[in-house]
């Protein structure tokens, strides 16, 4: 008996998706499994991998957020007075002596 063609593509794309992915292993109590097979409907390895991932990103924007308050500790407070305008106009003045432009 032959199998349909879209069958054996599936199989095939099925094969290459899994191969990819690499495995973990998660050990939980004799009580937590029994609750688990108890719920067959639920995709373990799903709510596993979401839950990985949800660490992730609350790790990363723990990072991020440590990195914004680094940042804002180490800013360098201008003298009173500094003014930005005059700095940049007289790193030009400079750059164009040191070119001989004027």
């Amino acid at each position: 008996m032959n199998k349909p063609l879209i069958y054996v593509y599936m199989r095939i794309y099925m094969y290459i998706r899994w191969r990819a992915l690499p495995m973990i292993t998660v050990r939980v109590d004799e009580e937590t499994k029994r609750r688990m097979e108890s719920l067959r409907h639920v995709n373990w390895s799903r709510v596993i991998r979401e839950a990985i991932l949800r660490v992730l990103n609350a790790e990363r924007s723990r990072n991020l957020a440590k990195a914004v308050l680094l940042n804002e500790r180490n800013l360098v407070k201008p003298k009173p007075g500094w003014r930005s305008v005059d700095e940049i106009r007289r790193w030009r003045e400079l750059s164009e002596e040191n070119s001989g432009r004027r």
